[in-house]
């Protein structure tokens, strides 16, 4: 079995295109929710979302290509280049079918769907796009990353709501740990900051409405906490294993030691309130990473400002590491580039890696009032930390009830 490192990260989020600006505004504690721009809101009971700014994609991509491509799949391709990129690592014949991309979308080309399904019903048939169906499925993020690096091994997409990025780097970490493939591109992409997605979330009282103070809409673990707030963007990271990377001289960003993923087996969208679910895949990636709970030094919790689910995972938290857990950091990053859905997990896994290496863990932004719920965890409320870091693990949850933690230990 193969030591598995990270050796290359690359995103797309709110807080700017790329891993340096998103992750220097997230130790400045900036936020990237505004009010929408994509379209008009005034129907709309939720009118903030955390939206990508200047992202043109003739800046990245062909035109001719670009406009077959839904803006999940852009904003997938824009990140995986930038990990590919950091990685160093150099895909060609000779290694190709050892090089796979495991790329998730939570809800794929919704984009491309409403505006297809307006030229059906105003034009007709016969004006719905030849590349719809291309356009919109969840899994063409994972081959136009591998059309153009020229990836020809694993190539699949997850689809698992708000844990799908993290289910997709675990799945990554298997194969590479197993020899199945030498290098895995994965993670996740979402675009869904469209008319129909808004009012759907919107609809099911899971968004925060606190429309006129957009930046402090999103609370994750306050009192005063009403939902989430819905974000666009993309992650991606590149795994190989230590010994691979080891021999090019690449950076070695961290190691990925384990995976645990687990099902609720409960409700549509609720969390079950007694944390059966995350916590066993909590305890799973610990087992699997050969962890123990006191060596854990920050959690990037999945927490995105929902009373119940912030609620839960706090009891999940405490019910592992101690009510009271001596040296434990626990932070949303959720609070500054909003829910990026599918996306989330390897936004938030580059965010915990960063931490690792910095030494400085981002704050939980508008925690103001303590939840006696919460317990005493200490949050790292409004400001970042300074912090050592050497283990730590990413908690995604999602819709469905499916679980999925990360472990990553600095080297």
């Amino acid at each position: 079995m193969h030591r598995v490192v990270v050796t290359g990260m690359g995103c797309v989020t709110p807080l700017g295109i790329g891993v340096q600006p998103t992750w220097e505004a997230l130790r400045r504690g900036q936020s990237g929710v505004g009010p929408i721009t994509r379209f008009d809101t005034t129907d709309h009971a939720v009118r903030i979302a955390a939206e990508v700014k200047g992202f043109d994609p003739d800046d990245f991509i062909d035109r001719r290509a670009s406009r077959r491509m839904d803006l999940y799949v852009q904003y997938a391709l824009v990140a995986s280049r930038e990990a590919l990129d950091d990685s160093g690592l150099v895909v060609d014949e000779s290694n190709g079918p050892d090089v796979g991309v495991i790329m998730g979308s939570g809800i794929g080309g919704i984009q491309t769907w409403e505006r297809e399904h307006q030229a059906l019903m105003e034009r007709g048939p016969s004006r719905v796009s030849a590349f719809f169906i291309p356009m919109l499925i969840s899994n063409m993020a994972a081959g136009q990353i591998a059309m153009e690096v020229g990836a020809k091994g694993p190539n699949l997409a997850v689809v698992t709501a708000c844990a799908t990025a993290s289910h997709a780097i675990g799945i990554g970490l298997r194969l590479v740990r197993s020899g199945e493939a030498r290098a895995i591109i994965a993670g996740g992409s979402e675009a869904s900051v469209s008319p129909l997605a808004v009012a759907g979330f919107a609809n099911m009282k899971a968004l925060s409405t606190r429309n006129e103070e957009p930046q402090r809409a999103c609370r994750p673990f306050d009192r005063d906490r009403s939902g989430f707030v819905i974000a666009e963007g993309a992650g991606a990271v590149v795994l190989e294993t230590l010994e691979d990377a080891q021999a090019r001289g690449a950076t070695i960003h961290a190691e990925l030691l384990g995976f645990g993923m687990s099902a609720d087996a409960f409700h549509m969208t609720q969390p079950d309130p007694t944390g059966d679910g995350p916590r066993r895949a909590i305890l799973a990636c610990l087992g699997d990473a050969g962890v123990r709970p006191q060596e854990v030094d920050y959690i990037n919790a999945h927490a995105p400002g929902t009373p119940v689910g912030d609620e839960m995972e706090a009891l999940v938290i405490r019910s592992v590491f101690g009510d009271r857990p001596s040296g434990l950091l626990v932070s949303s990053t959720k609070s500054m580039h909003g829910h990026l859905l599918g996306a989330g997990g390897a936004v938030e896994l580059i965010a915990t890696i960063k931490a690792m290496k910095h030494g400085v863990v981002p704050p939980t932004l508008n925690h103001e009032h303590p939840d006696p719920a919460v317990g005493e965890l200490d949050v790292v409320p409004g400001v970042a930390r300074e912090h050592a870091v050497t283990v730590a693990i990413s908690n995604s949850f999602g819709f469905g009830g499916q679980n999925a933690t990360l472990c990553v230990r600095r080297v």
